[in-house]
């Protein structure tokens, strides 16, 4: 079956429509895009000042021509009451993605919800309450009541620790810094919740643990040195699938030399040429495949480890480059401390590396020369290490990430042009929230707390743990049985008797229950356990900032109403303070009541000039008119100061006034620690001890040898993250109806599977089902899963076991696979041809 739009002409955009600026919310690279809005009872023209681009739409356009969109980029939405016309396309302009746009990106607007053309219908467009035995429609004012007096009754019953809360910790369509600072104030300033997590992961923690402990923020580069670089090591990322025109826009110039002459132009005599290329990961993506097609197999190292044996490789490549004498040393004396105690912990030769990893010594060799041996005339090489969730949520985690950038200081990549060692991302950042100290170190394993039964309202910021955590499967067991009493309970009692309801749902919740409220743009799976949905609006729909993997901050502005009811979230948390300090003054308890004072605001912006502009560094420099004024490429995080343009070279920075007030541009960061000083008290950042010690998750051992498949998981490039907008959505599930099983096609004969069958995945933690898609590059007994989805929740099958810090493992999983069904009728329809990428 062909997807169709049902849409045969585009109207034109007339010269004089709105036009506002867009940051693409679905992934980290953050690309520029811009929205033009206009009213439906008119359009522009083919002549050249009848449009919005000055071009002459009468004649043949060529290819890739500025005026061009497409129908995904088109739709009809309502903007302040009024059904207006809208196109959001790729900005030209714009250093991220020079106009470059992803299949995520380019379809924002078809995406938008629109009742005129029935798309994204399954939008929340009024807080709902469970009533009468199903979710139903209510007031603001109404839900709202009902979250303040149970949440105050279980504080008042329990302490704060009664409060559990899963939060995104992102920019982007999830948080954004408006959103964050409303949910953190809320939680952490006018409450001191601890049983706190994120949206990815069962606590509240960074993923990124020990690269901050050293001193090294983990977004420390800009896109740019993906160009400069003489080498790039990727570690358990897929740029080409998951950060698309990061790798298109700026790694692709250097891996085919067509960036040869920026480098040139960047570092005057010193040697250059194109990149060469090392990529660690089990499995052969299509990062790897582009990789050898854009720069020759002859530039590019896969490094096809054993699972979970990254630190052993890392540890190999640090030993070696010491004893080969290509350190940075220099940079190593003036910049880092604990060099030579990390040397003597972490010594490990290529034969035992190699025996764990299940690489030749030679190729550990040739990859650390490929990382730190120098150019001709003794050059020191450039090298960019780029990591993402294959390490982060792999084995050892914590350690591992130390490891890689132990690798990156002893080279003296961090803070050079060319350099970095840096996080690919998931999703853009945004995060500003109050002091989380009193958290505490390791944070409450809130997913098995919950499980025990513990706490008694939980409070859901646009996540789905259900589709998004490990040990899922237990999870949601034990969730709908928690909160199954309480909707038991609340079908006792009037709606309308709110004394009665309220003590109907706390004496449910001393039996165990728990009363769940979840704020987000559409129904979920862990909001169909819930009792009260609260719908809150979405990037376009609100003001947002947020800032992209090289730290670029910019201004989504709001270009289209949010549906029925629909607001902010950081508007929504501030609504929750209001009410709550509302019952606890009709309580007697003015003393806790006045914690919740400070959330007057009306806007997204006002929220923004609370939490940012008075508490981010640099952020007294950051206003909604100047990130307004600086278009879709904004500025790097952190802000040092002001400049006006034209200004004399080498003036001082600062706040101007007056007339020239209005073409300040706020000055930024290109790239952390250049002047080589790091984020501790020292200034110096500290090489990590990292030693191997094997599978360290509990369990993990065993279950590697229990089961014969390794389950690795991972995302792809058309639907994105837990698809939480792609479940209703033609597009996405035309081509992907349940989540992909990438197998080796050996494997698939063993177990009599065809293309398409489905199978289940299965072992002592849980099951889940997946399409199998025979995939000829694949490992034998290796899997790959796509993770999140809706029809097949690959979390089912992954243990509890998390490190030290209570960050998950979900890479090394292993379990049994046995056909369900041949291949149904929705998928019979579906390619299974290699996902290679051809040019």
């Amino acid at each position: 079956m062909a997807y169709k739009r049902q849409i045969d002409r585009l109207p034109i955009i007339p010269a004089d429509a709105k036009e506002s600026n867009v940051t693409c919310h679905y992934c980290i690279v953050g690309c520029g895009y811009k929205a033009y809005t206009w009213s439906t009872s008119r359009q522009g023209g083919t002549a050249p000042d009848q449009n919005k681009f000055g071009a002459d739409l009468s004649k043949q356009q060529g290819a890739e021509t500025v005026a061009w969109y497409s129908p995904s980029m088109y739709n009809i939405v309502r903007q302040n009451g009024q059904d207006v016309h809208i196109v959001i396309k790729p900005d030209k302009d714009c250093v991220v993605n020079s106009g470059l746009g992803s299949v995520r990106g380019a379809r924002m607007a078809e995406m938008s919800y629109s009742q005129q053309r029935n798309t994204q219908l399954q939008r929340l467009t009024d807080p709902m309450v469970w009533r009468y035995g199903q979710m139903q429609p209510t007031s603001w004012d109404d839900a709202l009541d009902l979250v303040a007096r149970v949440t105050v009754a279980v504080m008042n019953d329990m302490g704060e620790d009664g409060v559990f809360v899963s939060a995104f910790d992102h920019g982007g369509a999830g948080g954004g810094y408006e959103n964050t600072w409303g949910t953190g104030k809320l939680y952490f300033g006018a409450m001191k919740v601890k049983n706190i997590r994120i949206h990815n992961r069962p606590a509240y923690n960074s993923e990124v643990h020990a690269t901050r402990d050293m001193g090294v923020g983990e977004l420390n580069n800009c896109y740019e040195d993906a160009e400069l670089a003489d080498t790039i090591v990727a570690v358990g990322t897929n740029a080409l699938e998951t950060q698309t025109n990061y790798f298109l826009n700026h790694w692709v110039p250097n891996l085919r030399g067509t960036s040869l002459d920026k480098k040139k132009a960047e570092f005057g005599s010193e040697p250059v040429e194109r990149a060469k290329v090392i990529i660690v990961d089990p499995r052969r993506t299509v990062t790897v495949n582009a990789c050898e097609v854009e720069a020759g197999k002859d530039n590019v190292m896969h490094l096809a480890i054993n699972s979970g044996t990254d630190l052993a490789l890392f540890n190999a490549w640090t030993t070696y480059i010491a004893n080969k004498g290509w350190v940075d040393k220099a940079f190593v004396d003036a910049s880092t401390t604990n060099f030579d105690q990390m040397k003597a912990a972490n010594k490990i030769s290529l034969e035992e590396a190699a025996t764990i990893t299940g690489l030749t010594a030679d190729e550990i060799r040739k990859s650390a020369e490929w990382i730190a041996q120098p150019k001709a005339a003794n050059a020191r090489r450039r090298t960019m290490f780029a990591y993402e969730k294959g390490l982060i949520w792999g084995n050892d985690n914590y350690r591992t990430n130390g490891a890689l950038v132990n690798v990156a200081l002893a080279t003296g990549n961090i803070g050079r042009p060319g350099g970095g060692c840096v996080r690919m991302g998931g999703h853009q950042e945004g995060y500003s929230r109050p002091s989380d100290a009193h958290v505490g170190r390791p944070a409450a394993y809130v997913d098995q707390l919950l499980i025990e039964g513990k706490g008694g309202v939980h409070h859901i910021w646009g996540c789905d743990h259900y589709k998004t955590t490990l040990n899922a499967f237990k999870f949601k067991q034990a969730y709908k049985k928690r909160t199954d009493l309480v909707k038991d309970a609340m079908m006792t009692a009037p709606y309308g008797d709110r004394p009665a309801m309220i003590n109907a749902i706390v004496d449910s919740i001393k039996k165990g229950g728990l009363f769940a409220v979840d704020v987000d743009i559409v129904p979920t799976k862990i909001g169909e356990a819930s009792h009260v949905w609260l719908p809150a609006a979405t990037s376009g729909e609100a003001n947002l900032t947020s800032m992209n993997g090289e730290r670029r901050m910019r201004l989504t502005e709001k270009y289209m109403d949010a549906p029925g009811q629909a607001m902010p979230d950081c508007l929504i948390a501030a609504r929750i303070a209001n009410h709550m300090e509302r019952v606890l003054r009709e309580q007697g308890k003015s003393d806790i009541a006045d914690h919740f004072k400070g959330f007057d605001w009306k806007t997204e912006e006002d929220a923004f000039m609370d939490g940012y502009h008075q508490h981010e560094k640099g952020g007294e420099f950051v206003t909604y008119a100047r990130l307004r004024a600086m278009g879709t490429n904004g500025f790097q995080e952190p802000a040092v100061g002001l400049e006006t343009p034209g200004a004399v070279a080498g003036a001082p920075t600062g706040t101007t006034t007056g007339a020239a007030a209005g073409a300040e541009r706020i000055v930024g960061t290109k790239r952390l620690y250049a002047d080589g000083k790091f984020n501790s008290k020292d200034g110096k950042a500290k090489f990590m001890e990292t030693q191997w010690r094997g599978l360290q998750a509990p369990g993990k051992e065993a279950e590697m040898k229990k089961f014969p498949f390794l389950i690795n998981n991972g995302r792809a490039n058309v639907t994105w993250q837990s698809s939480y907008l792609d479940q209703d959505n033609e597009f996405v599930t035309d081509r992907m109806p349940y989540p992909y099983l990438q197998m080796n096609p050996q494997d698939m004969d063993e177990l009599r599977l065809k293309q398409g069958d489905l199978v289940e995945v299965y072992n002592d933690n849980g099951s889940t089902q997946a399409m199998v898609y025979p995939t000829p590059t694949a490992k034998p007994k290796q899997t790959f899963m796509l993770f999140a989805q809706a029809t097949g929740v690959q979390g089912n099958v992954v243990s509890p076991g998390v490190n030290e810090l209570i960050i998950p493992n979900y890479k090394q999983t292993w379990a049994n696979i046995r056909k369900l069904a041949d291949a149904p009728e929705g998928v019979k329809h579906l390619s299974f041809k290699p996902l290679d990428y051809r040019v």
